[in-house]
């Protein structure tokens, strides 16, 4: 400081010491946001979770209540303990874990197929214009006819074993990933594409670098919507035509009035599509988490 004060005088150095300061407070600006954004979004996520606990409480309140005070026919709608009672007795009879495996394989499968095949369709729909137009109409043709109403045709063509099942998981999930990838593509900034070619980007680093990573989000959601279209294939699958699997034992137990066998399995599917939304949600956040960071690196 000595040296500062002899070689600028006081008031230079006092200015030096200042610029200084601001510089370091404008480079802290960025992190800064970036952080409180992350913070705000977490808080909000978990705002919205607690805040809708009450509500779920008060349903299972009634749920357990209404059974019992004679609101509802108890044979067919027993009271939530009863349901919880008969879920562990099928889980550790090893019954329950046996048809969840099962059925999430067959999902699983469908889905994956999906994803392979809706993805990579979807960014060159959404890429080159002239493909679209002449895939276009095939696509909305096959998109607008209804799973549940082919399931028969699957079943005669691959019969009712676990080709069947996996074919109508397929096509339940393919179009929910096609539509939402398109979207995410055509939403990608054009300046971004520009501004990669004018680097001599290849079409494969192109698609690699830019359109895949900014279309995350759509696809992610597409990915929700399939999973949810997927899961609900499989179970109506395996309803019609099945020996195994969450969809059998819900609508065997129904026809054998095990009700609260079958509201164990319904709630089975709830937990089970509640984790993969939220796992889903996660992934979304992570994958896009270098767009918040560019976006508050800009300000």
């Amino acid at each position: 400081m000595a040296y500062l004060t002899e070689k600028f005088g006081t008031a230079g150095a006092l200015d030096l010491f200042a610029g200084a300061g601001e510089t370091v407070a404008a480079a802290r600006v960025p992190a800064i946001k970036a952080h409180s954004a992350k913070a705000r979004r977490k808080k909000a996520s978990h705002g919205t979770f607690v805040y809708g606990l009450p509500l779920l409480g008060l349903f299972f309140l009634l749920w357990e209540i209404a059974p019992r005070l004679g609101w509802l026919n108890r044979i067919f709608f027993p009271p939530l303990s009863e349901v919880l009672v008969a879920w562990w007795d099928l889980l550790a009879s090893g019954v329950l874990v046996e048809h969840i495996g099962i059925s999430l394989q067959r999902a699983a499968i469908g889905f994956a197929l999906g994803v392979v095949v809706a993805i990579p369709l979807g960014l060159l729909m959404g890429r080159y214009s002239l493909f679209e137009k002449v895939s276009d109409l095939l696509v909305q043709t096959l998109r607008n006819t209804s799973q549940f109403a082919l399931l028969p045709v699957f079943i005669l063509l691959l019969g009712i074993g676990e080709e069947s099942k996996v074919a109508i998981t397929f096509y339940s999930s393919v179009f929910f990933l096609l539509v939402n990838t398109i979207s995410g593509v055509k939403s990608v900034d054009p300046l971004l594409i520009k501004a990669a070619r004018s680097m001599g980007t290849s079409d494969f680093d192109l698609f690699r670098k830019v359109i895949l990573p900014a279309s995350i989000p759509s696809i992610v959601a597409g990915a929700r919507l399939a999973v949810k279209s997927s899961l609900f294939a499989v179970i109506g699958a395996e309803m019609l035509a099945a020996k195994s699997g969450l969809g059998f034992l819900i609508q065997n137990s129904q026809l054998m009035m095990e009700t609260a066998d079958m509201y164990a399995g319904i709630l089975t599917l709830t937990v089970i599509g509640l984790t993969v939304n939220y796992l889903l949600v996660w992934f979304e956040r992570w994958a896009t988490a270098w767009k918040s960071q560019s976006e508050t690196s800009l300000i």
